[in-house]
Formats: C-alpha cells, structure tokens, sequence
C-alpha cells in the first residue's frame, strides 16, 4: 500500500506557554488536493509552519511519504521535497523574475518530469514576459505566480499553498484557481489553506476543517458540500452551499 503524501498524527504546537495546536491529525493522499479549512486564528498557518520546519511540534510525529520529519529544519524539510507558497507571497521584491526562481532550484532525481525554469515560464506567460523586470515592481497577481513558480523550482514531492487567493481580483483568482487544478491534473499533491470557500471546495479531494487549533472535521469535499450546518458552525458562511 502506498504512502500517504503528507501524514500528521498527534500533533501539538506551543507559542511560549500557549498551546496553539492540540493532536492535529490529517493525511494527503499522493497527487490529491487536501483544504485545509478553518476561520481566522483557527491554526491553519501554525499547522503549516509545524510542516515546514519553522515551529518544531512538542508532541506527534509529521511524515513525508513515510519519512519522518519533524524536528527537522527548514532547509532540510525543504531537501526532503516539501515546497510552501507563503501567504502575502514574500518574493524577493529587488531580484528580478529571473533570479527569484534561480535562487529556488533544486534537483530532485526522482522526479518523471522536473520543473525547470523554462517549463515554469510556460506554466506563467505572464511572467516570461517580465523575467528581468524587479519582482516588487510586478502586480499583486503576478507576484503570487512568481511565489508558486518559486515552489515550483524546488521540484516539490508535496506543496503548501496558504492563502494564494488573498488580496487579489476575480480574475486573478480564477487564474491562480486554474493553475493549482492544473498542478493537481500534473499529480501534484498540495495542501491548500484558503478562506475562499468556493475556490478550495472546487479544488479539494479531502477536507481537514480545524477550530481552535483542534481538528474537528476530516472526509471528502462531497461531504463538506451536503452539510450546511458544518460549514455554518466551523466556517461561518451560511446560506447555499458553495
């Protein structure tokens, strides 16, 4: 039987003396998009900083096809084949398109069909025509592609996406919706924070619904649609369900 992509099990976070995340568990089937769901402060980012190194868990283990990784830096989770597309993108506003995704590269053998700059470009039309223009200088649109093309150039086994709809227009949206469904059609799996309920439900496989930093909801995007009343109580939208 076959990994699981991403594995939590037991998972418990401190900031300091205060208990943030308490027995997160969840999985990410290979090649799957899982939403990770949950209102403002809920633990949704904290969850993804325990993943990528940058807030090591007290307790529970984290593994990445198998293969333990918690406790593990950054820049080793990183090796190990986990990419993350940060919320706010953070690109390097004073390098160019170009360098953004140079400074990103990262070979992995295994890889069928690795992600290259010029496959990433492909992926981003947009962004081929200003590769040598400063990335600051790119709309808030442009800068989120550059941020998942930066994932991208790490060839990542597993990608964490928080927020990529954030601050951006209808359009953009739709477009950055296009490209992670194009990513999960390519086999890549991805775990997708996002408060755009109808966008993440439109890309999910699975639902991890988190409150309070605990774990209350996991199954199938088809059993988030036919309850009104989670989606109500967890999520706070009411009405038709997206």
């Amino acid at each position: 039987m076959a990994a699981d992509a991403l594995a939590l099990s037991g998972i418990d976070t401190y900031y300091g003396d205060s208990h943030v995340l308490h027995d997160v568990s969840f999985t990410l089937g290979p090649g799957r998009v899982l939403a990770l769901l949950g209102r403002n402060g809920a633990g949704k980012s904290t969850c993804m900083a325990a993943i990528v190194g940058w807030l090591a868990p007290r307790r529970g283990d984290v593994r990445l096809f198998g293969e333990a990784i918690a406790g593990l830096g950054p820049e080793a989770i990183a090796r190990r084949g986990v990419g993350f597309v940060p919320q706010g993108r953070r690109v390097f506003p004073t390098l160019s398109v170009r360098e953004n995704l140079e400074v990103a590269r990262r070979r992995r053998p295994a890889a069928s069909r690795p992600w290259t700059l010029e496959r990433v470009l492909e992926l981003f039309p947009s962004l081929a025509k200003r590769r040598a223009q400063a990335a600051g200088s790119l709309s808030g649109g442009e800068q989120q592609m550059l941020a998942i093309g930066r994932s991208l150039m790490g060839n990542p086994r597993v990608v964490l996406m928080d927020e990529p709809s954030e601050g951006l227009a209808p359009l953009v949206v739709a477009e950055v919706g296009r490209t992670i469904a194009r990513l999960k059609a390519e086999g890549q799996a991805i775990v997708l924070v996002e408060q755009n309920l109808r966008l993440a439900l439109d890309l999910a496989d699975d639902v991890a619904i988190l409150n309070t930093g605990r774990v209350v909801f996991r199954g199938t995007v088809d059993q988030v649609r036919g309850d009104e009343a989670l989606i109500a109580r967890h999520l706070g939208v009411t009405g038709a369900t997206p």
